[in-house]
């Protein structure tokens, strides 16, 4: 089946479906029409099962699964729920980011919520736990802070990653809190957030850094350089090269006048030195729109040292909108693709890796995410 892009907005799903050129797009749906949809993620391993995190009047925060591409779904048996008696009372608002474990995990997916919980299925979607090596670590809710005090809607816990070549070694973010990584699935974590600035936060007395607290809003790991990650935060971006612990904030880079602050980062798939991110204003009150007006993704092809300005096809003013850290991506072909949501409910395309974009669709509700697969 040719490649398809699955839309999570405020108020529903819709699945568009390119032709073989990508020129042309057919869209359908909706589903779930009238509820918070945060995240819908097509399994690339059997590319079948496509689950979606869906906030339901009358079910509440809970994860559907479909095996027939969306036309039709059947809720969890068991959605992600913090255990009854959690000696700290949480209870999930809404499920927020999904992710399949690796090719030698069948079946396996994580999830992260608001407030900040990590769960794990190993049976496709359809029942769910909690990883009690995060969500009751004794030092996690020193590590999560306050949820009423971060973004308008709650804390989020996202990016989740699982290394593609070992499935014990799983990264994850959130905000705020901060990076962690754990080596054996998640039973025990340690912060990475050497190198990233805190500035909504005092200086400590002592000059030494914060350890955890900060604000990612995006982290991705290279799919074929899987030492290298990538990191959008709400103090500028950043890379990192492992087996290092200090991130270096290559966002310094970008022109002085727009600044390293926004939401979503999406890397090349075959050149782990590419990354595109889209700035937004971050300066007084935090309008969280395009910077004057104008928007627009910036590129580096050379790790973070320069970037570019795209903004070929995007209107050249008056245009106040933003993307979410969930709804920019990228697809494998050649040239990549880049696809992205905005809050004003519409979709534009790249079929030329940024040179020049497109509207694909308008009058959607305010998009959340945007996820891009290819299914049997």
């Amino acid at each position: 089946m040719p490649l398809q892009l699955y839309l999570s907005t405020r108020k529903g799903v819709w699945i568009a479906t390119a032709s073989s050129d990508r020129k042309s797009w057919h869209l359908r749906g909706p589903s779930f029409l009238g509820t918070q949809c945060h995240h819908t993620v097509l399994d690339p391993r059997d590319r079948r099962t496509l689950l979606c995190a869906s906030r339901q009047w009358h079910l509440g925060p809970t994860v559907f699964r479909s095996e027939d591409n969306g036309e039709t779904w059947k809720e969890a048996e068991r959605p992600p729920r913090f255990p009854k008696g959690d000696a700290r009372e949480r209870a999930v608002d809404h499920v927020f980011w999904l992710t399949p474990s690796n090719a030698g995990e069948p079946g396996v997916w994580y999830a992260g919520t608001s407030p900040k919980g990590l769960f794990r299925s190993d049976d496709g979607g359809r029942t769910w736990d909690p990883v009690a090596g995060f969500n009751d670590h004794p030092e996690q809710h020193n590590w999560v802070g306050s949820d009423k005090d971060q973004t308008p809607d709650g804390g989020k816990l996202h990016s989740i990653l699982v290394d593609p070549a070992d499935a014990s070694r799983l990264y994850l973010a959130m905000s705020g809190g901060g990076i962690f990584e754990s080596r054996d699935r998640g039973g025990a974590w340690k912060p990475l957030n050497l190198g990233v600035a805190m500035d909504f936060a005092p200086p400590k007395d002592d000059g030494s850094e914060y350890l955890y607290g900060h604000d990612p809003h995006c982290v991705v790991q290279h799919p074929a350089r899987t030492d290298r990650f990538w990191q959008q935060n709400h103090c500028g971006i950043y890379r990192l090269d492992r087996p290092g612990e200090r991130w270096e904030r290559v966002g310094r880079n970008m022109p002085k006048d727009i600044g390293d602050v926004g939401f979503g980062i999406v890397v090349h798939p075959r050149d782990p030195d590419t990354a595109w991110v889209l700035p937004m204003d971050g300066t007084e009150n935090w309008p969280r729109t395009a910077p004057g007006g104008r928007p627009a993704l910036y590129v580096t092809r050379d790790g973070g040292q320069s970037w570019r300005r795209l903004d070929q096809g995007f209107p050249r003013e008056q245009a106040w909108w933003t993307v979410k850290r969930q709804a920019l991506c990228a697809d494998a072909c050649d040239p990549v693709g880049l696809y992205l949501g905005n809050t004003n409910g519409e979709v534009w395309m790249s079929d030329d890796e940024g040179d020049s974009f497109r509207c694909l669709f308008r009058h959607l509700p305010q998009v959340y995410a945007v996820t891009v697969g290819e299914p049997q």
